[in-house]
């Protein structure tokens, strides 16, 4: 049975909702309800574009046990056109390609497995825009 806690950021993750501060304009993701900012919590929501470049990432070689059948996989902190940063894995591409700069599309897809039941847990991937 997956975690209570992919329950709860289900509708952040799949739909890439994120806040926007009313007083300083920070937007953070995951929602936050003060803005680390300003520690205002007068908020808006607002939903993030699919798209962004990625500013830094790193190959993953020996990771979490339930990630040993991707090893080794690349992980990037993406920077939406809205200025939200949001870690996601980069799919579909040689590591050569990675690099600062780099523009990506979130694409909705499997993340994980949870459990001997072998639940599927979804999110966002990076896939770099050709």
């Amino acid at each position: 049975m997956p975690s209570p806690r992919y329950w709860r950021e289900i509708p952040g993750r799949l739909r890439l909702e994120a806040s926007r501060c009313m007083d300083c304009g920070k937007v953070s993701y995951p929602v936050r309800n003060v803005c680390p900012a300003c520690r205002s919590k007068k908020r808006e929501s607002l939903r993030l574009s699919p798209k962004g470049r990625i500013v830094t990432h790193t190959i993953i070689h020996v990771g979490p046990t339930e990630f040993q059948w991707e090893q080794p996989y690349a992980i990037a902190v993406i920077e939406t056109p809205e200025r939200a940063r949001l870690m996601a894995q980069v799919v579909d591409c040689d590591f050569e390609e990675l690099k600062a700069g780099l523009e990506v599309e979130l694409e909705l897809r499997c993340v994980r497995r949870e459990g001997h039941a072998g639940i599927l847990c979804y999110g966002h991937k990076a896939v770099p825009r050709r």
